[in-house]
Formats: C-alpha cells, sequence, structure tokens
C-alpha cells in the first residue's frame, strides 16, 4: 500500500507524469525536466519516483536513500512536483515492477513515463523494458550529446511506428500506449555522476 497523497480518489483523471530514477543527487536539471513536462504535455503533476536502489548500477555509489529524498524534496520546491519513496513502500526493484503495483491508479487517471535521452538510449538494458512502453506513453527528453543515440535506439525501432510529433506533445497523456514522443528543450549540463565526483555543476 501507498500513502493516501497517492490514492486512486485523490488522483482522479488528472494528468501526472512519472520521472523516475536515482536522484543521486538530484539536481535543477531534474527540476528544469519536470517543468519542461509540465508544460510541454500538459500536466498536473510530476512524481518523482526516487529510488532505493537501481538494479542496473553499483550501490557502493548510491547514497542513502533518506538523504536523497531529503535533498530531492527541498529541491523540487514547485508545488506542482512531488517527491515520493513510492518504490520503497511498494518493494519494487524495477520499472516494470512499479509499473504493474500501480496499475490500478493507471485505469483511473492519465500517466505519462518521463525519461531522458540517455535513459532512453539504454532502455533495451533494462529489466522487461518491452513492458515498460507497452503500458505508458514516454516522453523522451534530448539530453547533450545523447539524441542521436536514443533516436537510434532498439526502442526508438521497436516504437517507430508509435512515434508522435514533438508539436503534438500535449496529447501524449491520451493516447493509448505504446506512444512516444522526442522533445528538444534547452540542454543543461547537470549531471549527478560529475556532482558526485565533485565536478559537476552545483545542485543546490
Amino acid at each position: 500500500m501507498i500513502s493516501g497523497l497517492y490514492s486512486v480518489s485523490a488522483i482522479s483523471r488528472q494528468r501526472i507524469g512519472l520521472f523516475g530514477g536515482s536522484f543521486n543527487p538530484a539536481h535543477k536539471g531534474h527540476v528544469a525536466v519536470s517543468e519542461e513536462a509540465l508544460k510541454r504535455l500538459q500536466l498536473d503533476q510530476v512524481w518523482w519516483l526516487v529510488s532505493p536502489q537501481n538494479p542496473l548500477k553499483d550501490s557502493r555509489n548510491t547514497q542513502d536513500f533518506d538523504d536523497r529524498l531529503a535533498h530531492a524534496t527541498q529541491l523540487a520546491a514547485n508545488p506542482r512536483l512531488m517527491v515520493t519513496g513510492m518504490e520503497a513502500e511498494l518493494g519494487t526493484r524495477t520499472t516494470a515492477q512499479t509499473f504493474a503495483a500501480l496499475s490500478p491508479m493507471f485505469r483511473h487517471s492519465r500517466f505519462v513515463w518521463i525519461m531522458g535521452a540517455d535513459s532512453f538510449a539504454g532502455l533495451h538494458h533494462w529489466n522487461d523494458w518491452r513492458q515498460i512502453p507497452a503500458t505508458l506513453p514516454l516522453a523522451v527528453f534530448a539530453r547533450p550529446g545523447w539524441s542521436q543515440a536514443a533516436l537510434s535506439s532498439p526502442a526508438a525501432r521497436l516504437l517507430a511506428g508509435d512515434r508522435l510529433d514533438a508539436a503534438d506533445a500535449g496529447l501524449l497523456a491520451n493516447t493509448p500506449a505504446p506512444a512516444w514522443c522526442f522533445l528538444n528543450m534547452p540542454l543543461r549540463h547537470e549531471s549527478s555522476t560529475a556532482i558526485r565526483n565533485g565536478n559537476g555543476i552545483a545542485h543546490s
């Protein structure tokens, strides 16, 4: 079970973006993507799903979950950005598992999965990755140096016939999966990895 804030009745008929990741740490680039998604996808809210541990990443390089959650909450000052530890509450380890656990919500509201071009380029490495675009429409946002890799990736090839034009991004939440669009935006150069290594752009 998850908290009442995210119950079916609380979010009925809303348009919600789900933005998952380690947020290790969260930074202003995450905020920029979220606010662009609110505008371009015509969303009511964006939820950050702070992962307890990304199964594709080394846990030794992942900061404490509670610290990451607290920092993300502090950074996401926009009241339409909701920082959650939902995956910890659900006990899910992968995005496909999280989607399965949230399926009752998906029947009552319109959800979009938000991801960066770097993540989309490597989507085929995720566990049960084909279930992800089959469950929710995807909004893929440009990241420095990743556009070509994203648009030529196995996921892009699989979903070639399901791509919406960026001009139609506002329709994405109402489009049955599979559906996706690639959205250019002013590029941000913040990197959680660089920040952890002490050579990234400040995130506070």
